[in-house]
């Protein structure tokens, strides 16, 4: 394995560009300091400096090799100052899990506090619940955004804090919605319909909706993705089940409209975390 105290030996001599006073600030021999940096270079097989004179310059490989070790070196400073509680001037990350379902929309609305910060960089994974839930158990994640509050037990104590809650209403085409005098019933008889699949808790509400009001609805699609639902329903393709922030912008353009009969559903939005010893100090500014 590399041994990293001669990687950090090397790497003071490469920002100080001496020898001799890289030994007098380290503490140790010129010689012993030159034996270190010659048993990394036998490790990883090239030569990290050249002498040029009286000067000490890097090689193509040692230039390589202390890009590397500024990282290395830089993330250990961030270990210690977050650990022990200093997060002023460490670069932080956000690692944000978001569910395949959710509205890109309202996820730049929830990212918008750290966005476009120097000192923040922000990472989206999307994908199955189970999934990012495991994530967040690895801490892989610090947050899991969801339309459902997952299961809690003892063994995994799910934090589950509700953000927002949006009204959901068929979107379609002015073509699809020109008779604005369709009932409920009417208007699901009518049109082909774009829903969520059948796990989704907005779906299960619109069918118990259906079953209460008796009528037989025709499926055009089952979408996991609200982003497909919009682009199916600004194609005509059927009257989408949506909240209006996900087609807020065709809404605003006259592309999409909402249909006047509502079916009465509302899908609230979810910031699922773990109780954390150290949790990540971004949290608190986008969860508020």
């Amino acid at each position: 394995m590399l041994n990293y105290n001669h990687l950090r030996y090397f790497w003071a001599v490469a920002h100080e560009g001496n020898l001799t006073r890289t030994a007098a600030r380290l503490g140790v021999s010129q010689s012993a300091l030159s034996v270190q940096i010659g048993k990394l270079e036998d490790r990883l097989g090239q030569k990290l400096f050249e002498r040029r004179g009286r000067g000490l310059f890097l090689t193509e490989a040692g230039r390589i090799a202390l890009d590397r070790a500024d990282a290395i070196f830089g993330l250990g400073d961030e270990i210690e100052a977050l650990l022990g509680g200093r997060s002023e001037g460490v670069r932080q990350v956000l690692r944000v899990g978001s569910a395949a379902t959710l509205s890109r929309n309202f996820q730049l609305d929830f990212l918008r506090p750290v966005l476009g910060r120097d000192d923040v960089e922000v990472v989206v994974r999307s994908g199955g619940l189970s999934d990012l839930l495991a994530g967040l158990e690895a801490h892989r994640l610090d947050v899991v955004l969801a339309t459902a509050p997952p299961p809690t037990d003892a063994a995994t104590p799910w934090v589950a804090s509700r953000l927002a809650e949006q009204a959901v209403g068929l979107m379609g085409t002015p073509g699809l919605l020109r008779d604005p005098g369709l009932g409920l019933a009417e208007l699901l008889e009518a049109h082909p319909l774009v829903l969520p699949t059948p796990e989704s808790g907005v779906r299960q509400g619109f069918d118990a909706l259906a079953l209460k009001l008796g009528v037989r609805v025709r499926i055009a699609a089952e979408v996991d993705d609200m982003a497909m639902m919009r682009l199916l329903a600004r194609d005509g393709v059927g009257l989408a089940l949506l909240p209006s922030i996900v087609v807020k912008d065709e809404l605003a353009a006259g592309v999409l409209v909402e249909a006047e009969a509502h079916p009465g559903l509302v899908e609230s939005f979810y910031a699922i975390t773990l109780r954390r010893r150290f949790p990540n100090a971004l949290l608190g500014e986008v969860l508020g």
